[in-house]
């Protein structure tokens, strides 16, 4: 039976550290250059350009849902947060952190300091 506070091998511990190299490299570095082959191809810049929208809609969409659901939740605080993200991503040049960072701070300054 092995004792508990062996240590593993040098060995082993190069061997393992570079699967993992390689693993981690090869699965971050596969997206570029399959992408790099797709770069004209229509539907690859179709999705460049919606998915981004796409995937905060529906983030947007679950969290709004799962907030409203709450029997706590007061609707007008919701939707003025909403409002002032959506207004701040437009007229601040459609900076996605900044409005959502602003969205954010609103609700929480609402619900926690207004009654």
């Amino acid at each position: 039976m092995l004792a508990t506070n062996t240590v593993p091998a040098t060995g082993y511990i190069i061997a393992v550290l570079a699967i993992m190299f390689v693993v981690t490299f090869t699965l971050r570095a596969l997206p570029f250059a399959i992408l790099a082959k797709l770069r004209e191809s229509t539907f690859v810049n179709i999705m460049a350009l919606w998915m981004p929208a796409g995937i905060l809609g529906l983030l947007a969409i679950a969290l709004l849902y799962s907030t409203y659901s709450s029997p706590e939740t007061d609707v007008w605080k919701l939707l003025v947060a909403v409002g002032v993200t959506i207004a701040s991503h437009l007229l601040l040049g459609r900076r996605t952190l900044v409005s959502i960072g602003l969205g954010t701070a609103t609700y929480v300054v609402l619900v926690n300091f207004i009654s």
